[in-house]
């Protein structure tokens, strides 16, 4: 199944979460190498590392990473992840969301690290109110990318993401929410009624509701 579709566009926030200071960066899903060209602007020196499961895209970021391993990043041999070991940068940009099982690699990445190494992603929000209201309609319709990609695997939301690294020896440093439409107004009470009948806050329902995505950084002490 192909991948989400090739662009030259990179996650200003993924960016700004991550320091100048990198000695070593894995990108988890390097597709055309735009984070990975924006960030040796900045520090040239970083040994950067793409991981990239579509061939096309692999080569495609080979211009912008100083190495570039095409396969699938949840095989890949004990060899090959010892040589990952001293990065001290993890990103996963919109690539999370396609692995089978997040939550081991994340105690791999952390059972290797030879210091304190940080993981950075972009996480699509399950809760988000578009979500909710194609749910209502049972409109869970896969699409070629957004939110319903149809290769997303696992679906997140603000508190299970938080789970998903306290749950595995990362401590979350920062989060912060991407925004793109606001819900009508029609759609926030509905939205708030939900949590009430549901026994839940409904003020703190409809906050989680209205971010598009989260971008975390979350650090592992080797």
């Amino acid at each position: 199944m192909r991948q989400t579709p090739l662009n030259q566009i990179h996650n200003p926030d993924v960016l700004n979460f991550m320091r100048s200071d990198y000695t070593g960066v894995v990108e988890v899903g390097s597709s055309s190498g735009a984070l990975a060209r924006a960030y040796r602007g900045i520090n040239p020196g970083c040994r950067y590392v793409g991981i990239e499961i579509d061939a096309d895209y692999a080569e495609a970021s080979r211009q912008h990473c100083t190495e570039v391993i095409h396969g699938n990043v949840e095989y890949l041999s004990a060899e090959t992840f010892h040589q990952l070991s001293d990065a001290d940068c993890w990103v996963f940009a919109d690539a999370l969301e396609h692995l089978y099982d997040p939550w081991q690699l994340l105690e791999r990445i952390k059972a290797n690290a030879r210091s304190r190494t940080e993981v950075i992603a972009c996480i699509p929000n399950a809760q988000y109110w578009g979500v909710q209201s194609r749910l209502n309609a049972g409109l869970f319709i896969y699409q070629d990318s957004g939110l319903f990609d149809r290769t997303h695997i696992r679906w997140l939301t603000r508190l299970t993401i938080i789970d998903l690294f306290n749950s595995h020896g990362f401590q979350v440093l920062n989060m912060i929410a991407r925004l793109l439409d606001q819900p009508t107004d029609e759609m926030a009470a509905a939205i708030r009624q939900m949590a009430r009948a549901s026994g839940n806050d409904p003020e703190m329902a409809l906050q989680d509701a209205v971010p598009f995505q989260y971008v975390v950084k979350a650090l592992a002490d080797g």
